[in-house]
């Protein structure tokens, strides 16, 4: 790979994996709008392990208590805040799951056009602002539990459907659901977890199927500059969400919807 062609697609994967914008359209489109050839699979292996390597780190305290309250919880103790919240990320992440699994290769046959990119783009930023203007923004993380969890969880299915943002989609139900910002972000990036690393052993078991890595300076490099943005980005956007709430994020999805429709 070009420098400049890895350093983009591996900034991208980075910023836009947990910001609302859509991480798949954004990866997409490069190669679309410039001509690049695919990136390959073992450069998206590598990217999937840095950001997956940035929420994780991120997030271990919370992961750790989510640790203990399971092994409490197995031993007797009975269940806590902690033990719940790990069971409703599980809850959450099946629907997608399943569904992905039936439907993966006929979405990737049909959706992954700048058309849909471009539409879904704006459908779902709008869905975003609203959202964020009538929820209550009143009910925090332990609020969520196994019902709650599997309704965010079959909204995240529509994140399928390139353009629409994993984020995106899930800070949207979280919102609509009465949930403060800070509270529907957070779970958000929590159902990344699962999610990313599943992702990142469906590639990688395809990458062995086709003989596996042929250098490792692109996969190397991509997965560290994906993992360092992706760490800055977790970061920033949490300390200044609650200041710039989901506007800005709608407005650059208009923007980018509406001229990749002048594009077409």
């Amino acid at each position: 790979m070009e420098w400049t062609h890895l350093i983009v697609l591996a900034l991208i994967q980075g910023l836009t994996e947990f910001l609302p914008v859509s991480s798949s359209a954004h990866l997409i489109l490069p190669s679309q709008l410039l001509g690049w050839p695919d990136q390959g699979l073992a450069f998206d292996v590598a990217v999937h392990v840095g950001t997956l390597a940035a929420v994780v780190l991120y997030f271990r305290t919370q992961l750790r208590e989510v640790a203990v309250g399971w092994t409490r919880q197995l031993t007797g103790h009975g269940s806590s805040p902690e033990s719940r919240l790990g069971w409703s990320v599980i809850a959450a992440t099946l629907p997608i799951l399943v569904v992905g699994g039936l439907l993966a290769n006929w979405i990737e046959l049909t959706m992954r056009s700048m058309t849909v990119i471009a539409l879904t783009t704006i459908i779902f930023g709008l869905l975003l602002w609203w959202a964020d203007r009538l929820g209550k923004r009143s009910r925090e993380m332990p609020q969520i539990d196994i019902r709650v969890a599997l309704l965010i969880g079959l909204a995240q299915v529509i994140a399928l459907v390139p353009g629409t943002s994993r984020s995106g989609i899930t800070l949207t139900a979280g919102l609509l659901l009465g949930f403060t910002r800070q509270a529907s972000a957070r779970f958000s990036f929590l159902l990344s977890i699962p999610l990313i690393a599943a992702a990142g052993v469906f590639k990688g078991v395809e990458l062995w199927q086709t003989g596996g890595v042929d250098g490792w300076r692109d996969p190397l490099l991509g997965a560290m500059i994906s993992f360092v943005t992706a760490l800055v980005c977790i970061k920033a956007f949490l300390a200044l969400l609650d200041r710039i709430g989901m506007l800005p994020f709608v407005i650059y999805r208009l923007v980018l919807g509406g001229a990749l429709l002048l594009v077409l």
